[in-house]
């Protein structure tokens, strides 16, 4: 594959700070770019993917413009990233929607699957949309044999996209050609503690930089509450599934499992989102790139509606307007699910992908 502008930008920048050296103890990124003498695009991809976009270097940088040499690695790692998404992209043609994805285009979406619903739910069932006596029965206002096809074919569609995307991502590093690591890494499970406790999301103890000499814990908190109340949620329709299988079927009480799990993992999901699209107003523009900060928002946004309407379908449940909520809550989980191969869920596999390499 040719290089592109990118890339011999990258290969450029790389050069420097490998001449340098003096954040090599920030974070795997640089440690990783010692083993190279030159940096090819699977070697940058490698390295983009392994930054987790702290910002501490930028701030050390005594090449940082207005120096001539015009060094910012976590705005060059965030462009590099979104290329990288394009490239192990499935469908391949789907790759260019990274660049085009904004929040306009994601509520967009949401709004045709909503109206999809809505008018297939009217077609299907009727006045279920407006009925007052449906028992907080999901399944009265749309069938299960409905939903399960519905979100069944999608869901298939996704984890085909994304296991391609992972596919090329590993296949992509097998590539690159750095000298091997002479120190003990800690291996697989080192790995999954970087995943689990997003390490690098501060240096040695130290939490993200917001400007020059600004640090706070937020954005990894936020981050946390985000990635876990996602896991919950996630946990909680899993349940749902096993109950439903085992002879148990919804509505459930609130006591029950599945809705406490998805409460909090909600309530965690409102919180960290809606706590991470204020926190990235009053960040530096110079840590990231309007591309990914576009992939960025309209992730969380998608996010964000998620929980709310979830939260909201819960505490009505009970109420006329429930069936409403139902299918606006539905249309919004689908644009999700349609938009993760191609959105910035991406930067969280291929992350992991790299810090299993990076600890083998």
């Amino acid at each position: 594959m040719q290089p592109t502008e990118l890339t011999r930008e990258g290969a450029r920048v790389m050069t420097v700070c490998n001449a340098c050296r003096y954040c090599e103890q920030y974070c795997p990124a640089f440690q990783a770019m010692e083993q190279r003498v030159t940096f090819a695009r699977a070697d940058l991809n490698y390295l983009a993917n392994l930054c987790h976009g702290c910002g501490e270097c930028l701030y050390a940088c005594q090449y940082a413009p207005p120096h001539e040499l015009a060094i910012n690695v976590p705005r060059m790692f965030a462009q590099l990233r979104v290329q990288s998404y394009e490239q192990y992209a499935w469908p391949a043609a789907l790759g260019a929607a990274f660049r085009r994805q904004g929040v306009m285009t994601a509520l967009l979406l949401a709004a045709v699957m909503i109206a999809l619903l809505v008018g297939a739910t009217v077609a299907l069932n009727g006045d279920a949309l407006l009925e007052a006596d449906t028992g907080a029965d999901f399944y009265a206002v749309v069938p299960h044999i409905v939903m399960v096809a519905m979100f069944g074919g999608v869901g298939l569609f996704v984890l085909v996209a994304l296991a391609i995307g992972a596919a090329r991502c590993a296949r992509d590093q097998r590539t690159m050609n750095a000298a091997p690591a002479h120190e003990d890494r800690g291996g697989t499970g080192a790995a999954l503690g970087d995943m689990l406790t997003l390490n690098h999301l501060h240096v040695a103890g130290r939490d993200c930089v917001t400007a020059l000499e600004t640090r706070t814990p937020w954005r990894r908190w936020l981050h946390h509450a985000t990635f876990y109340g996602f896991m919950l949620c996630f946990a909680s329709t899993c349940v749902a599934t096993l109950y439903h299988f085992t002879g148990t079927p919804a509505p459930y009480a609130y006591s029950s499992l599945p809705v406490l799990l998805g409460t909090a993992g909600g309530i965690a999901l409102f919180i960290g989102t809606a706590g991470a699209l204020l926190h990235r107003r009053s960040r530096d523009a110079a840590l990231t790139d309007a591309t990914q900060n576009n992939l960025d928002r309209s992730f969380l946004v998608l996010l964000l509606l998620t929980a709310g309407t979830g939260l909201l379908l819960l505490a009505l449940r009970h109420h006329g307007v429930m069936g409403l909520l139902l299918v606006v809550h539905l249309g919004v989980v689908l644009t999700l699910f349609l938009t993760l191969p191609y959105g910035r869920f991406v930067h969280g596999l291929y992350r992991g992908i790299a810090l299993l390499r990076y600890r083998a």
